[in-house]
Parts: C-alpha cells; structure tokens; sequence
C-alpha cells in the first residue's frame, strides 16, 4: 500500500555519517567508549536511577551495553552519549525509540550522583536536542518521567521541554504503575529555555 505522505528522513541519514561529539555548554556529549564500564556499572548502582530506569547492570551487562550502541547507530534506532567533563564522565543521555520516518525520537538520560545540582542534566538535554533538529533533522523529541519525579520535570522544563499532559498508567516501575508526564519539542519552537540553576530537592534527574 502506497504511503500518501514521504518518509521525513529517509533511511541512512544517520547511519552513512559518524556519530558525532557534542559541546553542551561547559560539558561534552561523546560516544561511550569500552574504559567507561565502571561508570555505567556506578550508575545502575545508584538507587535514584535504579527506580526511575528499573535496572541493574553487571561489569558484564555494562560491557555489552556499551558495545551495543554502534549496532544501534548503524541500524537507525538509537543513539547513546556519555556526559563528560574534564573529571570524567557524569551521565548518559541518549536518543531511543527512534523513528526516522515520522522524525520523532525519546530522550533518556540520568547523572551519577557525584555530578547533580550542577545543571549537568539540563545542559545535556538542551545540547543533543538541538543537534537532533539542526543536524539531524528530526521533527519533535519527547520526555517522559513519572508522575512521582519532580526533579525531572524541571530538567526539562529548564531544557525548554514544556508539559503536554499525563499518560495514565504509562509506566511500569518496581512499586506499580505509574502515570507519566509527557513533554516535547519541536524544530522550530521558540526558546524556553530556563536558568540552570541547581536541582535541588528531588531525587536524581532521570525520566523513567
């Protein structure tokens, strides 16, 4: 059946070029490298995004889940990034759900506990989005957290996400259902962005 309506993207826009580096505002947005391990290891360690994200992760799993992320470059349907500084790395943040033709993506991210209260999740957030529309190309970008995840609201707020409503009974965490804030952008929204101040008074910023 004939579509009446052309792919946005048309398949290879991601996987003929290199998954690139990203400045994010003092911090750098790169691909995640296999002497990372034991920071991913330290973050699905961490309770606040072991209740958000509903995992744990071994030396093995972290092993495989790094190498996981170039297969999934080259198949178009997900990007993954380590958050670094000069100190190392201080979160993740990645692209899933990743839809080429209709230029629709989800974000996911979370910070170690070392690195928050320092704007790094919203600076991260704010960066990768504006790759994604300016040179990637997608459409829209969307942000889900728990109901029960204040923090992470107001990362994305700060991030220039705006609220679009709950998703009843969307997500299944470890204590039950939960509904879910919905936030996007869009290419071409005007700049809402907010101060990134200190996040402060909330569990770890990670939606889901």
């Amino acid at each position: 059946m004939p579509l009446l309506v052309p792919p946005l993207m048309a398949p290879g826009t991601m996987a003929r070029r290199p998954q690139p580096e990203i400045d994010a505002d003092g911090l750098r947005l790169r691909p995640w490298r296999p002497a990372d391990r034991a920071a991913v290891v330290a973050g699905y360690a961490d309770p606040a995004i072991r209740r958000w994200h509903c995992r744990s992760m071994t030396d093995d799993e972290a092993r495989a889940w790094i190498a996981g992320w170039p297969e999934r470059w080259r198949r178009e349907t997900g990007a993954g990034w380590a958050v670094v500084d000069h100190t190392g790395v201080l979160g993740q943040i990645s692209l899933r759900r990743l839809d080429l033709a209709e230029g629709l993506a989800e974000v996911s991210y979370w910070v170690l506990p070392a690195a928050r209260g320092r704007g790094v999740a919203p600076r991260a957030l704010a960066a990768l989005t504006g790759w994604a529309f300016t040179g990637l190309g997608l459409h829209r970008v969307e942000l889900s957290h728990s109901t029960a995840n204040p923090a992470s609201c107001r990362v994305a707020l700060r991030a220039g996400f705006p609220a679009e409503g709950t998703k009843r009974g969307e997500g299944r965490h470890a204590d039950g259902w939960h509904d879910m804030h919905l936030h996007a952008r869009l290419r071409g929204d005007p700049d809402q962005r907010t101060a990134t101040r200190p996040v402060t008074g909330g569990p770890a910023p990670a939606p889901r």
